[in-house]
């Protein structure tokens, strides 16, 4: 069973109940699907294991780009580059994996340039859509 999206303090997430393994790639094909490509892919289980010798369960950050949005978004502020890729996580839980992604009006809010408002919704409105089709 899916859960509808919730909102939380900082993104979107939505628990789905299919494997960890499955929900990545589902994850991926649906980022493509709404013209993002994954730039970064950060397996959190391994680099703790390596970093602190300590065992997580599977969680992994995707680094997801728009590249004609991100393309806005530089034109109008050169230094939002910091703020780029957007996160997206997939990670295990006992009934499935979850999928979030940030909130890129929030997260844009911090270079207080209303003229990155437009862009950032509708990045969020098609990493909404992504999840929303898992």
């Amino acid at each position: 069973m899916k859960t509808q999206i919730e909102k939380n303090a900082y993104g979107y997430r939505r628990e789905i109940e299919s494997s960890f393994d499955e929900t990545v790639r589902q994850t991926r094909e649906a980022l493509q699907k709404e013209g993002f490509g994954v730039l970064t892919e950060i397996d959190m289980k391994e680099k703790l294991k390596e970093k602190l010798d300590v065992d997580f369960r599977n969680y992994v950050i995707l680094g997801a780009c728009n590249p004609p949005l991100a393309h806005l978004a530089l034109q109008e502020d050169l230094d939002i580059g910091l703020l780029l890729p957007c996160n997206v996580i997939v990670y295990e839980t006992e009934k499935g994996s979850v999928v979030a992604a940030i909130d890129a009006k929030k997260m844009l809010s911090v270079a207080e340039n209303p003229n990155l408002e437009n862009t950032a919704e509708t990045v969020n409105e098609k990493l909404r859509s992504a999840i929303e089709s898992l």
